[in-house]
């Protein structure tokens, strides 16, 4: 019987041995403690500005519900980012294509009957009790397709060929055909816009980068001449032009938006005591206008703080892109700061009248759980990048 009991345990430890080897080898030899940093910091002010734009005190049972769904998002989406981080970015590369059409097939999701309507897009979709927005994830999906299509040069030639070019466009239209189905236009500017950075820094023939601009151009022409948008859409670009035509109608949203911002003065009014906050003056400040928060109940130099966090977690990642020496991971960290620095640039606009209102969240502020876990897992891969790209070795 003694026999029977010992004999597994030289299997135990010889598998134990094994996993902690693979733990060894495998774990990044690098981590970037700044960029680690700013992403937790805006976290973390994201978490206090959403229980000040969400406290009910009314509530008895749980006046900061949003908050406790919210760190449970943020968990869920630490876990997942740090996963991403301790794989070897080789290998998100070898599942790119698996990880594009999964997300597409999520994107198509949105437009059958499992898709559900909010704020007059098409954007999310019902599994079971849980509720997804696929456009968020279908980013990730986008940097690691064109990452592949782009970064990985034939034999012999020194950056992508037009074939490598026509296939990663058609990599783009694909999310960008069914974000705009829904149509969520916010994200299609997102998709358009991270894909030209990719492409550009790709060290592509400048002829496709020219005729991009001048299809993009001709797009927009083509959209507001023909009628194609909807009313909603045309009436957010309306009131942006001028937001006092319409003061209680569609230019209501960037009005209490501006008026939030600007009533903060200096230091702001202090949390949980904004008056525009308190009486949800500004619609989905949880979500969209989260910066109206900042502005409100931080002031001028909360606001600067939020904006310069963003900008420092911009800064890392562009200086990992510059310091790496392989053509695909460059792209995936050109591909992940052109994302954040363009939704950050069109969400933060929108709040002080700088841009149009579009309906996009803040990276790593805004509240929502599909966008926290892709902003989480796209850093996740920035900071798997530079753990092993050999240009820091």
């Amino acid at each position: 019987m003694s026999t029977t009991r010992s004999a597994p345990e030289p299997l135990r430890r010889g598998a134990a041995s094994r996993v902690l080897h693979t733990v060894a080898v495998n774990r990044p030899r690098r981590l970037d403690r700044t960029l680690v940093g700013g992403v937790l910091a805006l976290t973390a002010i994201g978490t206090v500005l959403l229980a000040a734009a969400t406290y009910e005190p009314g509530d008895p049972e749980s006046p900061l519900a949003y908050v406790e769904r919210h760190l449970a998002h943020v968990g869920i989406a630490l876990a997942a980012g740090a996963a991403v981080a301790f794989v070897d970015y080789r290998k998100p590369r070898a599942y790119a294509p698996i990880v594009f059409i999964a997300s597409s097939v999520l994107l198509a999701l949105v437009l059958s009957p499992l898709g559900q309507v909010v704020n007059g897009s098409r954007s999310w979709v019902a599994l079971g009790p849980v509720q997804l927005q696929p456009s968020e994830f279908a980013k990730v999906g986008l940097v690691l397709m064109v990452a592949m299509l782009l970064g990985e040069p034939r034999d012999g030639e020194t950056a992508p060929t037009s074939r490598d070019v026509l296939f990663s466009l058609g990599a783009m239209a694909v999310p960008l055909g069914l974000v705009m189905l829904q149509p969520d236009l916010g994200t299609g500017m997102v998709v358009g816009v991270t894909y030209l950075a990719m492409l550009t820094l790709s060290g592509a023939p400048l002829r496709w980068i020219a005729g991009m601009l001048a299809c993009g151009v001709a797009a927009v022409v083509a959209v507001w001449w023909f009628g194609l948008l909807k009313a909603y859409q045309l009436a957010r670009f309306t009131s942006f032009l001028d937001p006092s035509l319409d003061a209680r109608g569609t230019g209501y949203n960037a009005n209490q938006a501006m008026i939030s911002v600007g009533s903060g003065g200096i230091s702001g009014t202090g949390l949980f005591q904004g008056e525009q906050t308190a009486g949800r003056f500004v619609p989905e400040q949880h979500t969209d206008f989260i910066f109206t928060v900042a502005g409100e109940e931080l002031g001028f130099v909360g606001g600067i703080a939020v904006i310069g966090l963003l900008a420092l977690v911009l800064l890392r990642i562009l200086r990992i892109a510059a310091g790496c020496e392989q053509p695909y991971a460059r792209l995936v960290c050109v591909g992940v700061a052109a994302w954040f620095a363009f939704q950050g640039f069109i969400n933060i606009g929108m709040t002080i009248g700088v841009t149009p209102i579009t309906g996009i969240p803040l990276p790593f502020v805004s509240y929502g759980g599909s966008a926290t876990i892709a902003n989480m897992c796209a850093v996740g891969l920035v900071l798997g990048v530079h753990a092993r790209d050999r240009g820091f070795e």
